[in-house]
């Protein structure tokens, strides 16, 4: 007997976390919800496309992984603590093994971060995942794009490209050859199941004079950042953050392109001022260049400028 739509919730979305502040979450027509007392409500939300953001056919847990990373990252760049998710799933038909697995992917990241899925929807169609996530921070403390000014130095987080790169690879678009098998996995897996920078996020309150996580590419989500504050930045390319996964499987050159333009990262680039930059004193971040007057963003390697017009990935940019 196929699974009715009200059997698929119940089965596999019905217990995924569980957080007290939930006072009703699954199974009605909405949710209720308690913010703490001082707290800005944070709401973001993303739609994952077969085939313009995962490959046909891909591991179904990786899906339902990334369909709460990508949410998880936004609500980190604002300095958010994450706590309810609501997911929108259009599924073609109700494969119970693909349905099982997409709910561990995304139960497991919900759980590891605290999240208690509270509601949703479900249709036939073509594979599409919304997924909606609110959370808080204290009032007035949100990290926002438009705080940036010249002379602040920009940062990213982790090792941009290297999710780009693992796509390549499971596209076919770059062969590794010759790169360790285990190397190559890693790139993969930074694709497959990116790790939202939510600590890191909560830990810039007070710090960073702006943030945006880097989904489009580093070079264009800094383009954003920088023109919000009415600004330009440069980016040395020499302080890139290149891992050897990367460096090994694309050259030194290509991995610089994977880490510039490159999407899918999840990563933080944020800007810091001069007088509070003794605070990320030990942290897993990089100083790449900084802020400057003139709009745009420039790339150079030392005093030398490198011409570059890319500006990232744009749905409707052609």
């Amino acid at each position: 007997m196929p699974l009715s739509e009200f059997a698929l919730i119940d089965r596999y979305f019905r217990a995924v976390g569980v957080r007290a502040d939930v006072r009703n979450g699954v199974g009605d027509d909405g949710a209720v919800l308690v913010p703490p007392p001082g707290e800005d409500l944070v709401a973001v939300v993303d739609t994952l496309v077969e085939g313009v953001h995962f490959p046909p056919a891909s591991d179904p847990a990786s899906i339902g992984h990334r369909a709460l990373a990508v949410n998880l990252s936004d609500v980190a760049a604002m300095g958010a603590t994450p706590a309810w998710a609501l997911l929108a799933l259009t599924l073609p038909r109700a494969n119970e093994s693909w349905l099982a697995a997409f709910a561990r992917g995304f139960g497991d990241l919900a759980r590891a971060h605290d999240v208690q899925l509270v509601g949703g929807d479900t249709t036939s169609g073509p594979l599409s995942i919304t997924v909606q996530v609110l959370g808080f921070v204290p009032r007035g403390e949100a990290l926002l794009r438009t705080g940036g000014r010249a002379g602040d130095s920009v940062f990213v987080t982790g090792t941009p490209g290297d999710a780009a790169c693992g796509l390549s690879l499971l596209q076919g678009r770059e062969s590794g050859r010759g790169s360790p098998p285990a190397m190559l996995e890693a790139l993969r897996r930074r694709f497959l199941f990116p790790q939202p920078r939510s600590g890191i996020g909560v830990q810039l309150r007070g710090i960073a004079s702006a943030c945006i996580d880097v989904s489009d590419g580093l070079a264009g989500d800094l383009a954003k950042l920088a023109q919000a504050g009415g600004c330009g930045a440069e980016i040395d390319v020499a302080l890139l953050p290149l891992s050897d996964a990367l460096r090994a499987c694309a050259g030194e050159d290509a991995a610089e392109q994977y880490a510039l333009t490159g999407g899918e990262d999840y990563e933080l680039c944020f800007t810091v001022p001069p007088a509070r930059l003794g605070a990320l004193r030990g942290w897993p971040c990089t100083a790449i260049g900084h802020l400057v007057e003139a709009p745009g963003v420039r790339l150079r390697r030392g005093h030398n400028v490198i011409e570059f017009s890319h500006s990232g990935f744009d749905h409707f940019g052609g």
